[in-house]
């Protein structure tokens, strides 16, 4: 540990409720509970018995445990140098566009600020948010104080992302996330005339990402449903309107007003960057999460189910990209979506180090650990898309995740609990 661990919070007394929740969500206190249940049992892990899913969470226990004992100066220097580097890429950004009239002051300004806006979106503000580096003590990069470049505020989206999306990932009727509530992306959702559009709704939906999702963080079908009154609703609705309207005077008034005689082509250029970094985002995070071999889950897989049920699920209902430093920064390290699920209060620097030993893991185990290219992968979620926009789907999808599934599982299994019945006789 180092003197970083030691900085006081100016505000360690005004932890909101959801954040509490959320901590103790995380891994490996909770969301588990004791006692494993048969509920696990499905194609991909009917090989395991209960005391293989058991060894399998230890062993990522460990592996979370060598991580987080670690962190250090080196670390809180990696995500100081990305946020200096994003900082000065928005300026610069800001700046170029201030003659935006001349093309190549507008094309690099717009270009600077929309990477600004994805580094700040992706591997800052999503990750900070997530509690990755509290353990730095600093204030500033801190989950209770970092409002990040979005219109969704920072409250709502740890609400519905880190703590309803991470405890019960995939699980249907608790992870909102599937489907966002207007897209058909699993074959169990049940078919609406409405979803035969929705190759275009998914369109359009990664053009105002955001603004879809701040939309999606007030969670107004509560209303729908009864749970709540549009009068309980409404602060909500006002703190995210009021958020909104300050990224919009931002982004298409102030700085473009700033500009003089290029206010156009600056608002222009504003409106480029916040599109690009939309559909990026939309594109990532559809690809670690409704690729075709993704597994999702029934509410009665949360009956009685252990940390190291949990933690299997987290690894079969994501999926990772396959890529550059480059790519991995870019997308926020969610490029390694299944460590992140496992572990997602660990700095995100760290997951490429320890997805190695995840992917050995699971082979050992005969899981699946899905991933690939980029290109493979978002062609495979829009064309699950399409298909599931029509009735049906289950045969297809089932085969696509039959074929995904690893050689030999079987004999595996049986080899391993050989080995371990011969060791201790041995020893």
């Amino acid at each position: 540990m180092t003197a970083l661990d030691h900085r006081p919070l100016t505000n360690p007394e005004t932890i909101p409720e959801h954040v509490t929740r959320i901590n103790e969500a995380k891994t490996p206190s909770g969301p588990g509970r004791p006692g494993a249940s048969t509920a696990h049992i499905t194609a991909s892990t009917a090989h395991l018995t209960v005391e293989d899913v058991e060894r399998i969470g230890a062993e990522l226990e460990a592996i979370r445990d060598e991580v987080m004992s670690s962190l250090g100066e080196a670390d809180a220097r990696y995500i100081r140098r990305v946020i200096r580097t994003q900082r000065g890429l928005e300026i610069a950004g800001r700046a170029l566009l201030l003659g935006a009239l001349f093309p190549p002051a507008f094309v690099l300004g717009t270009a600077s600020l929309g990477v600004a806006k994805i580094l700040e979106n992706m591997e800052i503000g999503h990750n900070v948010l997530h509690g990755q580096w509290d353990w730095m003590r600093d204030p500033e990069i801190h989950s209770t104080t970092w409002e990040w470049d979005h219109v969704s505020t920072a409250s709502s989206w740890q609400q519905t992302h880190n703590y309803l999306h991470h405890t019960y990932t995939n699980v249907h009727g608790k992870d909102r996330d599937i489907g966002y509530n207007v897209l058909r992306v699993d074959p169990d959702q049940p078919w609406h005339p409405t979803y035969l559009w929705q190759t275009a709704t998914n369109f359009g939906l990664a053009l105002i990402f955001e603004y879809g999702i701040a939309a999606f963080d007030l969670e107004l079908d509560q209303v729908a449903r009864g749970e709540k009154t549009w009068a309980e609703k409404m602060p909500e609705i006002k703190t995210m309107l009021r958020k909104a309207g300050k990224q919009a005077l931002k982004d298409y008034v102030v700085f473009p007003a700033l500009s003089g005689p290029s206010f156009v082509p600056a608002l222009v250029g504003g409106l480029l960057a916040n599109t690009v970094r939309n559909v990026w985002s939309h594109a990532v995070i559809f690809c670690g999460h409704f690729p075709v071999e993704v597994e999702t889950f029934d509410e009665e897989r949360l009956e009685n189910e252990s940390q190291a049920e949990w933690y299997v699920r987290q690894m079969l209902g994501s999926a990772n990209l396959e890529g550059s430093a480059l790519l991995h920064l870019m997308t926020g390290n969610l490029s390694h979506q299944i460590e992140h699920h496992l572990f997602p209060d660990m700095p995100s620097n760290r997951y490429g180090t320890i997805a190695p030993k995840v992917r050995d893991l699971c082979r050992r185990y005969g899981l699946p650990y899905h991933s690939g290219p980029m290109w493979k992968q978002y062609g495979g979620v829009l064309a699950k898309i399409a298909r599931l926009s029509f009735p049906g789907g289950h045969g297809s999808i089932e085969k696509r995740r039959t074929r995904a599934l690893p050689v030999g599982r079987t004999a595996a299994a049986t080899l391993r609990r050989l080995r371990d019945r011969v060791t201790p006789q041995a020893a």
